[in-house]
Formats: C-alpha cells, structure tokens, sequence
C-alpha cells in the first residue's frame, strides 16, 4: 500500500482492491472508506506514516457498504474506538440485518465482475453504524466537508465534497477509463441512478476527485467529469 499526499492534510491510501483516503486535521483524523478485511494493519500502518497515532483516528466515513471499502471498518474501529459514519440506505447491509442488493450488470461486465468476487469473501463483517448519513449533513473535517448522496453504485452510496479544497470523494460513483479518462463506475445496483448522481457530482467545483478503484483525478476534476457526463447520454 502507497501513501501519497494530494493536497494539505489529506492523503491517497492506494490498495490493491478498494482505496482509502485519510484526512489529517489538528483534532482527529478521518478515515474514508477501509478497503477489504484484513486491511486494519495497513490502515494503522498508513497513519503512522503521516506521524500521527491511530488513536488519533475520530471517525470512519463509508462511502457504501460493499466489501472492498468497508471490509475492515469493523476491526480498524474496534482497535482505535473511532465511530463509524455510512449512508442511511446502506446502514443495515453494514450491520449486517440485511443483504447487499446485486448489481444490474451490463453483458461486459459479467466477466469481470466474475473474477473479482472470486477473490473477495461473500460478505461484509458486521459493523455497528453510529451515524447514519443523510444528503446535505456536514461534518468537520478537511475544513468543512457535504455528505452527497449518490445513489445507484448501491441504494445508500454518499460522496464526501471539501468546499475549502474543492475535493470530491465519490466512492465508486465515479472511476477511471485505461486512458484516464472519467467514466461512471461499474457494477451498480441502479446504473440509471447511478449515472444521474454522476451527473450530480460533475456539476460541483472541484479539482481533486478521489475514487474508489482508480488514481484520484488532481488536475481540472471539473472539466474532466462535465466532459464524461456527455459521454453517459
């Protein structure tokens, strides 16, 4: 796992499978999604990189409740005390009182989305949610962040906007084609839904996008995203 800084305080955690980004603010740190189980020591790992002490981890924020982004919220929580934030719709899946609806999967995506459950386990581990996310909530970290909700990817996806550092961090509402190019994510529960909140989140002034299966966009996020959004219709 690389540790990149992407601007002031707030940093890129890149995994093999499901990334993470960690915001370092003077009270706390927030860490935003876990990638797959067993990714705990790495996260703690990544924290001290930064020269800080997982005990100074507040709060994990879950973008949704699929596996490789909050495999190990449980354990990273339970080792820091650190609460755990997640969309109102996703909250059951990630208690885990509920099954996580099944992607709609176009005929492309069959394969791939094949070969990727098979080397990830059926399920997310149980994780008490202590706040459930609602669109429009604000939070304090990195200057003043929105919650977004997102809806599509799954029915509880939120996105984490910093006004201040005009900064998106979509979950995987968004990803990245092989030439960089943005392109709406895969594998989603609605793809109509998911499409609409993408256009939703191209519309926000931004310069840094941070998704959940690709490098973060750091340069002209906005522009980038408006000229995907042609591209879905």
């Amino acid at each position: 796992m690389d540790v990149a800084e992407l601007t002031s305080g707030l940093y890129f955690l890149r995994f093999p499978v499901g990334h993470a980004y960690l915001c370092a603010d003077p009270d706390g740190l927030t860490l935003i999604d876990t990638s797959v189980p067993g990714s705990a020591p790495q996260l703690a790992d990544a924290i001290r990189q930064i020269g800080r002490d997982p005990s100074d981890l507040r709060q994990v924020v879950l973008t949704h409740g699929h596996i490789d982004h909050a495999g190990s919220a449980a354990e990273i929580s339970r080792q820091t005390g650190a609460e755990v934030l997640a969309g109102q719709a996703d909250a059951a899946f990630l208690r885990g009182t509920a099954p996580v609806p099944g992607p709609d999967l176009a005929d492309w995506e069959r394969p791939i989305y094949d070969q990727v459950t098979r080397q990830l386990p059926a399920s997310v581990p149980p994780v008490r949610v202590d706040r459930e996310l609602r669109d429009g909530d604000e939070l304090t970290f990195g200057g003043g962040a929105v919650i977004l909700a997102a809806p599509g990817h799954t029915p509880g996806s939120i996105a984490c906007y910093l006004p201040q550092s005009r900064v998106l961090i979509a979950g995987d509402t968004i990803a990245r084609r092989p030439d960089g190019q943005a392109m709406l994510g895969v594998f989603n529960t609605d793809p109509a839904q998911a499409a609409s909140s993408f256009g939703r989140l191209a519309a926000l002034d931004t310069e840094i996008v941070c998704s959940g299966h690709a490098d973060p966009i750091t340069e002209n996020a906005a522009s980038v995203l408006r000229a995907a959004t042609g591209r879905l219709r």
